[in-house]
């Protein structure tokens, strides 16, 4: 749709100038909660993976000492927008950040964004630049950036994902520019200009998946976004109808975008409520857990044994096929997006989390070989059913001729119609975190992330991140 007499990017900058607390509605908070608990175990479980050990040192070197803190294995304090960098690559460095859900039949179930790293390594960053946050403010300026990078991703144009951006990386930029503004307290014309300046340092795209560069996106995303809202606060102009006309990010970005999915739509309803978001169980690409959960259920109902099996041959449609499109992995980043090595794994361990997705389990004899015995295939009836979920079917047959076909559910393990228990959502936390943070630390942070909106300072949750505290 034409975007020339659009008002999108007022109407963003009014919903994050007025958001309240006492406005937020009570489902929105607790899924919100859940998201703030998730996202901080992904950034100290990427703390140690390599791409962020490379940030964490090419920034001692450019970045001054700031009040904002890094999290994980090499705790130090760097500026705002380095901080978010850097707890940005952490938290999507391993591919298991939560995934927004669309359902609309033109759009590819799942593809939209990351949406929790980059408005949460935002606020991270702006609390401490700040001081003294309480948590119903953190949780605001939260959702407050959920809720606008949401939105802009499900009314863009979806060939802006097809065509090759990855709309984590720019749309997720404004997600961190609007949580970082409402902390900053910026008026509704200091917000539209943060909007205009991170339009224009919006970037990502999609051939650098499988890579290093597929975290930096969502990095640059959160550093990109406070850097913007930093600059909007001292005085620095853009575009005020930055998302809007002809010039503007939804023309340029996505030819344009569906007017009926934003325009009136900004917090009405949330969309962390509906569709919802996805927790992810698996640290890697949301298209395929459901095949996952099928090898799981086939492996442990019949008790088979990775030696046993002859062939797996897992049918979908291009939704899946092409962005998983790897057909032998050699390092874990090509395991999110290779469909024989994510079911190897599960058949081998019977799981899949940090210990699996290692370049040295992906490289492990055992792994490798499995691998050789499992493909995938195109299914046109699978494609005629349409995108608006996540279809496959899992085929296993074991040495002696038996075969098991089993369908994946539709109402995956982690999507909003069958989300994670608390028990499996911490289980994910105490896996991520291991190598950290003992029980007991493990126990405060879940009970000050369950009544996030009483803490008196974000400070208090950010130090009992601390290994040792």
């Amino acid at each position: 749709m034409s975007t020339e007499e659009t008002r999108v990017t007022e109407e963003a900058a009014r919903f994050v100038e007025g958001l309240t607390f006492t406005a937020l509605p009570p489902e929105a908070v607790r899924i919100g909660k859940r998201c703030v608990l998730d996202g901080l175990g992904l950034i100290l479980a990427g703390s140690f993976e390599k791409c962020t050990r490379i940030l964490m040192q090419f920034s001692e070197s450019t970045s001054l000492p700031g009040k904002s803190s890094l999290l994980g294995a090499n705790p130090m304090k760097l500026t705002a927008p380095f901080a978010a960098l850097i707890n940005g690559i952490a938290g999507h460095a391993m591919d298991w950040d939560d995934s927004q859900l669309s359902i609309a039949p033109e759009r590819i179930y799942g593809l939209l964004t990351h949406p929790t790293i980059p408005p949460l390594t935002a606020s991270l960053a702006i609390a401490e630049e700040i001081g003294a946050v309480s948590g119903k403010t953190f949780l605001t300026a939260f959702l407050a950036g959920f809720e606008v990078e949401c939105k802009i991703a499900e009314a863009i144009n979806p060939d802006h994902y097809k065509k090759g951006f990855h709309t984590s990386g720019t749309v997720g930029s404004f997600g961190a520019a609007m949580a970082a503004a409402k902390l900053l307290g910026l008026t509704e014309a200091q917000i539209r200009h943060a909007i205009g300046i991170t339009a224009s340092m919006a970037s990502g795209i999609r051939t650098n998946f499988g890579t290093m560069t597929k975290p930096l996106h969502v990095g640059r995303a959160a550093g990109n976004g406070v850097t913007a809202a930093m600059l909007a606060k001292n005085g620095f102009e853009a575009d005020m109808e930055a998302l809007d006309g002809p010039w503007g990010f939804f023309s340029v970005f996505g030819r344009g975008f569906d007017l009926e999915k934003i325009a009136g739509c900004i917090g009405k309803p949330h969309t962390i409520v509906d569709p919802g978001v996805s927790i992810k169980p698996y640290p890697c690409g949301i298209l395929t857990h459901p095949s996952m959960d099928v090898m799981l259920s086939i492996v442990t109902e019949n008790d088979i044994q990775p030696d046993n099996i002859k062939e797996v041959v897992l049918y979908a449609g291009s939704n899946i096929l092409n962005p998983i499109r790897y057909k032998i992995a050699r390092n874990e980043l090509e395991g999110k997006f290779c469909m024989p090595f994510l079911l190897a794994a599960i058949a081998i361990s019977r799981k899949a989390g940090v210990h699996e997705f290692t370049d040295e389990f992906v490289n492990a004899p055992r792994t490798q070989e499995l691998m050789q015995r499992i493909r995938t295939a195109f299914d046109p009836e699978i494609e005629a059913k349409g995108w608006d979920k996540i279809r496959s079917r899992v085929e296993v047959v074991l040495e002696g001729g038996r075969k098991i076909v089993k369908e994946a559910d539709e109402r995956y393990r982690g999507g909003p119609e069958n989300p994670l228990s608390d028990e499996e959502l911490q289980g994910k936390f105490t896996d991520c975190t291991e190598r950290l943070l003992d029980k007991d630390a493990r126990e405060k942070i879940f009970r000050m992330i369950s009544r996030l909106e009483n803490l008196d300072d974000i400070a208090e949750l950010i130090q009992a991140t601390r290994p040792g505290t």
